[in-house]
């Protein structure tokens, strides 16, 4: 099959490449750009591993191809960190209250959790718990994921009074 041309900004950095239009966005991220961070997991949508931020919606990867992300904004796991790698609040919350488990499925479970907390900067626990359900963890550690997310809303809150 012929490769067709994609555009698109990953991260806040231009991106160029060449790519067969039924490339997934997942593969895409992790073997032409080396962004392992979102992961592979069911490769059918259920289980989030692959979550990612296209034109401020939460994204699974693994449905998505290439060519549908042409001219988006994608930011993934590795994007959500500051310049200077200094952790996110919902990154740094998930590393102090325990959110992180395995690991596996951490970063599709922060991605997801960052982009809620932009929709809605103080979720209940409640509305924690439904804006995460898309992305599973399999070590069923829920509750120490939504500690963290909520302590990071209190950090961002604090964080955004303060300027």
């Amino acid at each position: 099959m012929s490769k067709t041309h994609v555009k698109m900004t990953v991260n806040g950095k231009a991106v160029e490449a060449l790519a067969e239009p039924r490339t997934l966005l997942i593969h895409f991220l992790r073997e032409e750009l080396n962004l392992t961070g979102p992961h592979i997991g069911c490769e059918t949508s259920h289980c989030g591993a692959c979550t990612v931020d296209i034109d401020g919606k939460s994204v699974k990867s693994c449905t998505v191809f290439v060519g549908q992300a042409e001219g988006a904004d994608v930011t993934t796991i590795e994007g959500i960190a500051q310049p200077d790698g200094t952790l996110h609040a919902v990154q740094e919350a998930f590393r102090q209250h325990h959110g992180l488990q395995c690991g596996f499925c951490t970063p599709g479970m922060i991605t997801r959790a960052w982009r809620l907390l932009q929709e809605n900067p103080n979720p209940s626990e409640e509305e924690i718990r439904f804006g995460i359900s898309g992305n599973l963890c399999r070590c069923t550690g829920y509750q120490n994921i939504v500690k963290a997310i909520q302590a990071a809303a209190e950090e961002l809150s604090v964080k955004e009074a303060a300027e």
